[in-house]
């Protein structure tokens, strides 16, 4: 699930959990794991699911646009010394739209897969934050940070298990799942060749 953590890293930066006390309570600092927390839900594997067909779908265009770029290259090369030259000119025009049109196509397809993710990503994300301060405003915490940002401290300070309760998950079944692998970009395919490939031959 590709960049995943840098949208959790930037909800905590914007997002911190901060809970006012009555002045005789004790300070009491907790600390969670977002992208665990995120990776232990139902939500993960449909979400990752859903960006793998997107990315699909758009690496099958990619494709198919460069299957029909070779193609008309091959037959330019091919007939390219025995064409009028006005033809010639023609083709060699097509041919470097056709290029200019497969490198656009990389970088929108690029922006349609981020855009997708993050539409998927932070309404979870946005699940997560509520179920955090519920937490923390029942069990009395002041503050809840990452533990990514965490030194040291107690391991009852961990409220992972008591969000992960919250948001209807077992506790007892949550593993330190890895991140899932990222999906692959629709820009695997090898770009258009340039347009020296289509210089005019006298």
């Amino acid at each position: 699930m590709n960049k995943i953590k840098l949208l959790v890293v930037a909800f905590f930066l914007i997002s911190f959990a901060s809970f006012a006390q009555s002045n005789d309570q004790p300070l009491k600092i907790g600390y969670t794991n977002v992208e665990y927390i995120l990776l232990q839900m139902p939500e993960s594997k449909q979400i990752e699911s859903q960006l793998k067909d997107h990315s699909t779908q758009l690496e099958n265009q990619l494709k198919g646009k460069y299957a029909e770029y070779e193609s008309k290259l091959q037959a330019y090369e091919k007939g390219a010394a025995t064409m009028d030259k006005t033809i010639r000119e023609d083709k060699e025009k097509e041919l470097m739209n056709m290029n200019n049109s497969i490198q656009e196509f990389q970088r929108t397809a690029q922006m349609s897969l981020q855009q997708k993710e993050k539409s998927l990503v932070d309404p979870v994300i946005a699940k997560i934050d509520k179920a955090i301060k519920d937490v923390a405003k029942e069990s009395g915490y002041t503050y809840v940070i990452s533990n990514q940002a965490l030194l040291a401290g107690p391991e009852d300070g961990d409220i992972s298990p008591l969000v992960l309760k919250k948001l209807g998950v077992d506790p007892a079944k949550a593993q330190q799942t890895p991140e899932p692998a990222a999906a692959k970009p629709a820009t695997t395919t090898k770009p258009a060749t340039s347009s020296k490939n289509t210089k005019k031959k006298n």
